[in-house]
C-alpha cells in the first residue's frame, strides 16, 4: 500500500490508529520535550495538525494507560545524556490508541525519537506488566519513583541483566519479528552479541570463582611451612613449594580480583560494552530506515523542510557506530589481556608441578608427618587441576568473545 493509498484508508473510531508495520515514526524535541519537528507518519497517526504539533509538548500523545514509572525511567535517562529504548502506547487526538517501541536518542538541542510497530512476543509480556504497573500506581498511589522501582524489578524477574539488556533484547526481538513479516531477509544482527553477551555472563562466574579457589587455596601453603619447620632444613623441597604457592595464590587471586572482576575494572563492563553495541546497531538501522523514508514524504512541519532532519540522522547514525566501534575494540582489548594473562598464569603452574612431585616423594621416606604432608600435597593437586581448568574455561570464552564481536 502505498503512502497515497493509504491517507485514503477510512480512519476507524475507536480502537487502534492505522499504521503500516513498515512506517517509522520520527519526532525531535528541544530539552525541555517540547516539539520541534517531525515526519508525516506521526502527524498522520496522531491525527494532529503540524499547527497543533509543533511548540507542544510531546506528551501531547501519552496515553492514560501508560504507567508514570516508564516516563521517570525515559527522563532519567536521557537528561543523563544516554539513549533509551521502551515499549509506549500513545493516545491521537481522536482518542485511538496505538503501540510503539521507540529509541530516543540524545542529540544537540534535546532528543530524538524513532519509532516502530511492535509484535514480538515480548511485547505482550510488556503489556501485561505495563497494566499490574499502572494498576498499582492507582491502588498504592505510588510515586513515579516508586513506579519506576516496579518495572526494573519486573525485568530483572524476566532474566534480563538489568534494564539496558531488557531494551536491547526487545529491540532486537522487534527488528527480527518486522523483517520477517515484512518478508525481508532477516540478518540476525544481534546473534553473536547475544552470545558474546551469554559468553562475557559465564565468564564472570568462571573468574569469581577461580578468585575463589585462590583464597581457598591459601591456607595450605601455611600448613606445609608448619610441616616444613619440623622436618626439614630451611630452604627445602617443602618449604619452596609452599613459598611458591602462597606467592602464586595470592598474587594471582589479587590480578584477577582487581583487573578483571574489579568495579574499576573495564573487563569488569564488558557485558556493559557488548549490551551497548547491540542496541547500537538496532538503533542505527532505524535511523537509517527513517532517513530513508523521510526523503520519500519530504515533510516535518518545518518550513526549513527535511535538509536539516536529514543531516541530523545521518550524523547521530554515524557518531553511534563509532561509538559502538570504540566500545568493541575495547572489549577485543580486554580479552586479549585475560588471554595472556592466563596463559602466564598456567606456565607457573604447570612449572610448581616438578616441585610439588619432589615433595611428594619427599613425604613418601619420611617416617614421620609424612602422611600428613602427602595429604595436603594432594591437596595441592586437586587446587592445581581445578585453576588449570577454570583458567582453560576462560581463555576459551575470551576467545569465544573476541569472534563474536568482530
Amino acid at each position: 500500500m502505498t503512502q497515497y493509498d493509504r491517507n485514503l484508508v477510512k480512519r476507524p473510531t475507536s480502537g487502534e490508529a492505522p499504521f503500516g508495520l513498515e512506517e517509522i515514526f520520527f519526532s525531535r524535541t528541544n530539552e525541555r520535550g517540547i516539539l520541534q519537528s517531525g515526519n508525516e507518519v506521526f502527524r498522520r497517526v496522531s491525527h494532529f495538525s503540524w499547527q497543533e504539533l509543533i511548540g507542544a509538548p510531546h506528551k501531547i500523545v501519552r496515553h492514560p494507560d501508560m504507567p508514570k514509572g516508564v516516563f521517570q525511567l525515559f527522563w532519567d535517562t536521557i537528561q543523563r545524556g544516554h539513549h533509551i529504548g521502551a515499549y509506549v502506547k500513545n493516545q491521537s487526538k481522536d482518542g485511538l490508541s496505538y503501540w510503539v517501541y521507540a529509541v530516543v536518542i540524545p542529540c544537540e538541542g534535546g532528543f530524538v525519537s524513532v519509532r516502530i510497530k511492535p509484535t514480538s512476543e515480548l511485547f505482550e509480556k510488556v503489556k501485561q506488566a505495563y497494566s499490574q504497573l499502572l494498576s498499582a500506581e492507582t491502588t498504592e498511589a505510588l510515586t513515579p519513583e516508586d513506579s519506576r522501582a516496579l518495572l526494573l524489578a519486573w525485568v530483572t524477574e524476566q532474566g534480563f541483566d538489568g534494564y539496558d539488556h531488557f531494551a536491547t533484547v526487545a529491540l532486537q526481538e522487534e527488528l527480527s519479528q518486522r523483517e520477517a513479516s515484512l518478508g525481508r531477509e532477516s540478518k540476525e544482527i544481534s546473534t553473536n552479541l547475544k552470545g558474546a553477551f551469554e559468553d562475557a555472563t559465564a565468564l564472570t562466574s568462571e573468574t569469581q570463582g577461580l578468585v575463589s579457589d585462590f583464597s581457598a587455596m591459601r591456607t595450605i601453603p601455611h600448613n606445609l611451612r608448619v610441616i616444613a619447620s619440623r622436618i626439614e632444613p630451611a630452604g627445602g623441597p617443602v618449604t619452596v613449594l609452599s613459598q611458591n604457592y602462597g606467592s602464586m595464590s595470592r598474587n594471582m587471586s589479587e590480578w584477577f580480583e582487581a583487573n578483571v572482576i574489579g568495579p574499576d575494572s573495564n573487563f569488569s563492563k564488558l557485558k556493559e560494552l557488548v549490551n551497548t553495541s547491540g542496541f547500537v546497531q538496532g538503533m542505527v538501522k532505524v535511523l537509517v530506515e527513517c532517513e530513508q523514508q523521510f526523503q520519500t514524504e519530504g515533510q516535518t512541519g518545518l518550513e526549513t523542510g527535511i535538509g536539516a532532519e536529514l543531516e541530523l540522522l545521518s550524523d547521530l547514525s554515524n557518531k553511534q557506530i563509532v561509538l559502538s566501534n570504540v566500545g568493541l575494540q575495547e572489549v577485543h582489548y580486554e580479552a586479549s589481556r585475560i588471554i595472556t594473562a592466563c596463559q602466564t598464569m598456567q606456565r607457573h603452574i604447570l612449572g610448581l608441578s616438578s616441585t610439588r612431585v619432589l615433595c611428594k616423594i619427599e613425604s613418601a621416606r619420611l617416617p614421620e608427618s609424612g602422611e600428613t604432608l602427602s595429604e595436603i600435597i594432594d591437596q595441592l593437586g586437586a587446587f592445581q587441576e581445578r585453576i588449570m581448568n577454570r583458567l582453560e574455561k576462560i581463555i576459551t570464552l575470551c576467545g569465544r568473545i573476541k569472534t563474536e564481536t568482530s
